[in-house]
């Protein structure tokens, strides 16, 4: 059973989902990789991630494939560029996103990252979509603190539904004060990249520890570890069959006071303010 998250307006999602970066890069893996999502949807990872960003629609094609048929089953998340995120580029891309995912409207649109265009003009312009019925929730990704405030200014009260930033083992700079500031809006923060970059996480001793004492892998430890305050939304990805069942697996794994205490030894807590961590 996935365990769910609520996002600011009290809907429920699912807090363990599908990653879709650097998919679509490759004709030749796309089968495999629509393949793994399907596999995802039908153990219950059925929020999906991916952006305009990757592969340039590569990735959205292949979720778009993969959501066929099942639309309604998922909980569909794409991302808008910076530099179309005006009052009449978000409409566009968002437009040529709609169409190459296959479907009429998009759960959550994100600004993917900080860019030219005034915060005002894209939370305008995701509002417009969001009475046109073109997507259901907004959001942003690789924001800090200060930018989440000057959002906040600009918006709709609780419109924000969340805040996608790289979080986990190895990066815990949030946890200082933009993790806090999301909870007491009751904003799920959504972790990209929860096993690291390139999986770097997973040569880590002291996840390597844990995993030995419960019998899983190092990777769930580390999934379930960013699943432990029932508040956080993690994208792993996954483009194999077998890499779908693990990351379900992680969340079934009940990590201990013990273990979080052996990770936090190596892997510390922030003491203060530090940048925002991005990939």
């Amino acid at each position: 059973m996935i365990p769910t998250v609520k996002l600011p307006d009290g809907t429920a999602v699912p807090a363990l989902g599908q990653g879709t970066w650097f998919m679509g890069e490759t004709p030749g893996q796309a089968k495999a990789e629509v393949a793994a999502l399907r596999e995802g949807i039908e153990l219950g990872l059925t929020l999906i991630d991916t952006a305009e960003m990757y592969a340039e629609g590569g990735a959205e094609r292949v979720v778009g494939e993969a959501i066929a048929g099942q639309r309604q089953r998922v909980f569909l998340v794409s991302k808008v560029y910076p530099h179309n995120a005006s009052a009449t580029g978000t409409a566009k891309a968002c437009a040529a996103s709609l169409k190459r995912l296959g479907t009429d409207c998009i759960d959550l649109y994100l600004l993917h990252w900080r860019g030219g265009y005034p915060l005002a003009e894209t939370v305008a312009a995701f509002e417009r979509l969001r009475e046109a019925g073109q997507l259901r929730y907004w959001g942003v990704s690789n924001l800090d603190t200060d930018e989440m405030a000057e959002l906040e200014s600009v918006s709709p009260a609780g419109a924000c539904a969340t805040n996608q930033v790289l979080y986990n083992v190895g990066e815990r700079g949030i946890e200082f004060d933009l993790l806090p500031w999301c909870r007491k809006r009751n904003m799920p923060i959504m972790a990209y990249s929860p096993l690291g970059q390139a999986g770097a996480l997973l040569r880590s001793p002291a996840l390597a520890d844990v995993a030995r004492r419960h019998g899983a892998t190092p990777a769930q430890v580390a999934l379930a570890w960013s699943l432990r305050d029932g508040a956080t939304i993690s994208i792993p990805k996954a483009g194999t069959l077998a890499h779908v069942r693990q990351n379900v697996a992680a969340a079934a794994l009940k990590l201990t006071a013990e273990n979080f205490a052996a990770i936090d030894s190596v892997h510390k807590p922030p003491g203060g303010k530090l940048p925002l961590a991005m990939l």
